[in-house]
Parts: structure tokens; sequence; C-alpha cells
């Protein structure tokens, strides 16, 4: 019930006051049945938008981090979620892509739509990038339609590290359905689970006009990071030399 509430008294009217959000292809939604909708991932607002304007519920995959912040903030914030229509995934370990993967069908086995992005976390710079093939394992496990979606100019209302949203405008859009009934028996076939989300991710691509790369964005995240820190480093050195009393 209170999802509902959230999504047409208290956030939705809130969300759309701020991004005037323009919808495109929301018919490719189905009225019903279980589906996947596979999205880019730009902002920490794309949680909220995309099920502020779908009729459908529509429950996400998201961070266990977001559910075990301490003391009553951290409470709070794992009810909103909850509410949300979020469930948590721990993204850690070795068994993290199982366990996104057990909930995913939980999800789909009800007959609902199930909200994830293929990419694993937030763009940090805009583009997209590699897809994980959770997404396909689920789609042939299911016997499910994906349907791609592109969120446009939510990275410039709140980019990383922003906390709070700006004013404005992003387009939503959503393309044809896929699916992938060619593979099925594949589910355990790491060349076809592949093949559909790199094919799921193409989709995603021609509907978002971003730049593509084909790494990891977790990956190319730790590396810049790391990069940082050892480039913070040597100015450190740099600044500690400076300081030494010439002989």
């Amino acid at each position: 019930m209170f999802y509902y509430v959230l999504k047409y008294v208290l956030l939705g009217p809130l969300l759309r006051l701020l991004f005037r959000p323009r919808i495109e292809g929301i018919e490719n939604i189905p009225d019903d049945g279980a589906a996947i909708v596979a999205g880019n991932h730009l902002s920490f607002a794309d949680h909220f938008l995309m099920p502020a304007i779908v009729r459908r519920r529509i429950t996400f995959l998201a961070k266990a981090e977001y559910f075990t912040g301490p003391g009553i903030k951290g409470r709070l914030t794992a009810a909103f979620f909850h509410s949300a229509g979020q469930i948590p995934v721990d993204r850690s370990g070795r068994e993290a892509g199982q366990a996104a993967i057990r909930e995913g069908l939980g999800v789909l086995n009800k007959g609902e739509l199930l909200g994830i992005y293929p990419e694993g976390t937030r763009s940090h710079d805009g583009r997209l990038y590699k897809g994980k093939v959770g997404v396909a394992a689920m789609a042939l496990k299911a016997g499910v339609p994906v349907v791609p979606c592109a969120m446009i100019g939510t990275f410039e209302a709140q980019p990383p590290g922003k906390k709070l949203p700006r004013m404005h405008q992003i387009t939503i859009r959503f393309g044809k359905p896929l699916e992938f009934s060619r593979y099925e028996g594949l589910e355990n076939e790491k060349a076809a689970l592949r093949a559909i989300t790199d094919e799921i991710m193409y989709s995603v691509l021609e509907l978002s006009g971003q730049e593509y790369v084909d790494r990891y964005a977790a990956e190319v995240k730790a590396e810049e990071q790391e990069a940082a820190k050892a480039a913070r480093a040597e100015q450190e050195r740099g600044a500690k030399f400076r300081r030494l009393p010439k002989r």
C-alpha cells in the first residue's frame, strides 16, 4: 500500500515537478505478466524515476548497503527503500551473482516486473559500460521478455557525489521487448549468456546514445580511484621534498 502512496501522493509528484520527465515507448511495457526492464544507470534518482512513471509496480534489485546503515537514519533509509519496492542484494563475495539471480527469479515467478541495471553499478562518467550476464540468466530461466530502457539527463541532474538533484528535464525511453526463446536450454552456457547480455546492452545503447565502453564499470572505477590515490601520494612526496631544508 505504501508503495502506491509514495508513487502517487508523496514522491511521484515531486519527481515529476523536478525532472519534467518526457516518456517515450511506455507502450512497450507489458500490461500484465512477468518481464525484466533493463536500463542504464546514471544517477541515484534512477531508482525512483522509473517506478514513478511506470503504471505497474516494478521491483528493483538494489545494493545491500542501502539497507544496512547504522542508527535511526539507517533504519529509516532501509524502510524507505523497502517501501519503494527495492530488494537488497549483497554484491560482495563469490555468491553475490547467484543471490541476485535468486531474488530476481522470485519476483518474476510471481508474474511481476523486475527492474535491473546490467552494468551492476552507476556510471561514474556518463558512459555506458559492459553488462553482467545475470540479466540473461534470469531472462532464460524465467522465460520472460526484456524491455530495454534508457535514462537520459539524470547524470546531469544528479551526478555522482551530489546528494540533492537539481531541476533538469529528463527523458525515459523504452524499447521494443526482446525475447530470447531461441536460446532455450542454454542458461548455463557462458557464450549464450554473453550474447544475450550484449544484445540487451546494444539496445540500451541505441536508445541512450551514450558512448560505450567494453569493460565493466566497477573495474574502470577501481583503476581510476587507484590512479588518483597514487597521484595524491606522489604530490605529497613532492611537497615533502620541497619542504626539506636546503644545504
